[in-house]
C-alpha cells in the first residue's frame, strides 16, 4: 500500500480540534444541566431557588427545548451572512456569559437572564459546528460515519467529566453541612461558574487553532463562498484534488456534481421524516435531567461502601456522567463497526429504528426500580429506596439506543442536505429535540400526578412502537435517499 493511500484513510486533523472544542462546550451544558433541576427545586436555605418540582419540569423542558431550536436561527444566519466559524464564536461567548450570570445573579431575575443567554448562544454554536465536522469530508467518503462517532465521543467526554467536577463543587467543596456532616446549603453557583470557565477554554483552544487545521472551511457565508470570483475561476482552471497540507481536509478545484431538483426535494424529505421520529426518541431520552434525575435524587438507593473511606452517598449530579461513561467506552467500538462489511450494509433507517426499540426497552429497568419499592412497602415513603442497578441498567439501555440514533443522524443530515442549506437543516435536526424537550417537560411535569411506573410505562410502548414503524418504512425511506446511505 502506498504512503498517499495511508494519508487518505486517516482523519483529518481539523477533526480534532472540533472534537476538543465541542468537548469543552459539552463541558459546559452538561456540568450546568446536572445542577439545574436540582437548583431549581431546593429551598432557598440549600442554595436553591425553591420552586415547586412540577413547576420545575416544565421551566426544564422550556429551557433545553429553546436551546434546541434557536439553532434554527443560528443555522440561517450562518449560511447567509456570518459564517459557521464566526457563529461558533458568536455563540461560546454568549453561552458563556451565559453562566457566569447563573453564578453571579442566584434570583429569579438572574436565572431567567442566564438561561436566555445560553439559549442564544447554543443557537450560534451548535448547528455549525456539527456542519463542519460534515464539511471534512467529500461526498462518499465512507469515513464520515465514522468521523461523527469519534465526534461524538468528544461531546459525551465533556459531558462525563462535567457532573464529576460540578458535583465535586456543589456537594462537597463549597457545600455547607452541619456538625454530622450533612448538607444543609449546596454549592450551586460554583458550579455555574465551573461550567463558564470550561465555555472560555474552548473557545480559546478554537480560535487559536481553527485557522491552521481548518483552513478557510466555514470562513464565509454560503452564498458569499459560491459568488467568490477568485474560487470560481480555480474551478474552471482545473480539476485536481490536493491535500491541504496543514488541515489535512482534501479540498477541490473540480465543481461538485449537480443534483436533480427533484432527488434533492426527496432527500431533504427523509430528514424530516428523521425528526419527526427523533422528537419521540428525544422526548423519552432527555427524562435522565429531568423526572429520572429527580426519582434518583428521592428514590434510588445512593449510599455506598468505599474502601478506605467508608459510607459515602453518590451526589446526585454524578448519575449525569453514567450516560457519558459508557458512550466513550462503546462509541470506538461504534466508529469501527459502522465502518465494518457488516455495519456498512445496515441502512439509517435500520439503525435508528433499532435506537428507538432499545431506548424504550430501557425503561423496562425503571419499572423494575417502581417495582422493587412497590414490593417492599409505601412508594410515597421516602426512605423506600430502589438498588442503584435499575438505574444503570436503564443508562446502559439509552445510551446503545443513543449511539445507533444520534451520530448517525448527524452523519446523514450532512450527506442528504444541499451545501447552501446544510447549517439549517442541521438546525431542523437539533429542532427535533426541541420539541422533544418540550413534551419532555411536560412528561416529567405529570410524574407527580400519575406515578412515575405509569409515565414510565407511556413513554416505553411509544417509544418502540415508534422504531418498530420506522424499520417498517426503511424501503421507502431507502428509495427516497437516492443512493445516500
Amino acid at each position: 500500500m502506498s504512503t498517499a493511500k495511508v494519508k487518505t484513510e486517516k482523519h483529518p486533523a481539523g477533526l480534532y480540534i472540533l472534537f476538543f472544542t465541542e468537548m469543552w462546550e459539552r463541558f459546559s451544558y452538561y456540568g450546568m444541566r446536572a445542577i439545574l433541576i436540582l437548583y431549581l427545586t431546593k429551598k432557598y436555605m440549600e442554595g436553591g431557588l425553591g420552586i415547586d418540582e412540577s413547576q420545575a419540569t416544565l421551566i426544564y423542558g422550556y429551557f433545553t427545548g429553546l436551546v434546541y431550536f434557536t439553532p434554527l436561527i443560528g443555522g440561517w444566519l450562518a449560511d447567509k451572512f456570518i459564517g459557521k466559524r464566526n457563529a461558533i464564536t458568536i455563540g461560546g461567548i454568549t453561552m458563556m456569559l451565559g453562566q457566569f450570570t447563573l453564578f453571579a445573579v442566584n434570583t429569579h431575575t438572574g436565572l431567567y437572564a442566564g438561561l436566555l443567554l445560553l439559549i442564544i448562544g447554543n443557537g450560534f454554536f451548535k448547528p455549525n459546528i456539527s456542519t463542519l465536522v460534515g464539511g471534512l469530508y467529500k461526498d462518499g467518503d465512507d469515513r464520515r460515519d465514522s468521523a461523527f462517532s469519534i465526534f461524538y465521543m468528544g461531546i459525551n467526554l465533556g459531558a462525563l467529566i462535567a457532573p464529576f467536577i460540578i458535583g465535586y463543587l456543589t456537594d462537597g467543596l463549597f457545600a455547607t453541612t452541619d456538625a454530622t456532616g450533612t448538607i444543609i446549603s449546596y454549592g450551586y453557583k460554583y458550579g455555574f461558574l465551573a461550567a463558564g470557565l470550561g465555555m472560555l477554554l474552548g473557545q480559546i483552544i478554537f480560535n487559536l487553532t481553527a485557522q491552521k487545521y481548518l483552513g478557510d472551511l466555514g470562513k464565509r457565508s454560503e452564498i458569499n463562498k459560491s459568488d467568490d470570483e477568485t474560487e470560481l475561476k480555480e474551478m474552471i482552471a482545473g480539476d485536481l484534488t490536493e491535500p491541504n497540507q496543514e488541515s489535512g481536509i482534501l479540498s477541490s478545484t473540480k465543481p461538485a456534481p449537480k443534483v436533480d431538483k427533484k432527488v434533492e426535494k426527496q432527500r431533504i424529505s427523509v430528514i424530516f421524516i428523521f425528526f419527526l421520529f427523533a422528537v419521540f426518541f428525544w422526548a423519552g431520552f432527555e427524562q435522565a435531567g429531568s423526572s429520572l434525575s429527580l426519582y434518583t435524587d428521592k428514590f434510588i438507593n445512593r449510599d455506598i461502601v468505599l474502601p478506605f473511606f467508608g459510607n459515602y452517598t453518590i451526589p446526585t449530579a454524578f448519575f449525569q456522567s453514567v450516560n457519558p461513561i459508557f458512550i466513550v467506552c462503546l462509541a470506538p467500538l461504534f466508529a469501527i463497526f459502522w465502518n465494518s462489511r457488516f455495519g456498512k450494509r445496515l441502512s439509517t433507517p435500520t439503525k435508528m429504528g433499532v435506537g428507538m426499540i432499545l431506548l424504550g426497552v430501557g425503561f423496562w429497568f425503571m419499572l423494575g426500580a417502581v417495582g422493587q419499592r412497590s414490593a417492599a412497602g409505601d412508594l410515597g415513603d421516602m426512605a423506600n429506596k430502589a438498588s442503584l442497578m435499575w438505574l444503570i441498567l436503564t443508562y446502559l439501555l439509552h445510551t446503545i439506543g443513543e449511539l445507533c440514533l444520534s451520530p448517525v443522524g448527524l452523519s446523514v443530515v450532512t450527506k442528504l442536505s444541499p451545501p447552501k442549506l446544510a447549517s439549517l437543516l442541521m438546525a431542523v435536526w437539533l429542532l427535533a429535540s426541541s420539541v422533544a424537550n418540550f413534551i419532555g417537560g411536560y412528561l416529567a411535569s405529570i410524574v407527580e400526578t400519575l406515578g412515575a411506573g405509569e409515565v414510565f410505562t407511556y413513554i416505553s410502548g411509544f417509544v418502540i412502537l415508534c422504531g418498530t414503524l420506522l424499520l417498517l418504512l426503511n424501503k421507502t425511506i431507502v428509495r427516497l435517499m437516492n443512493g445516500v446511505r
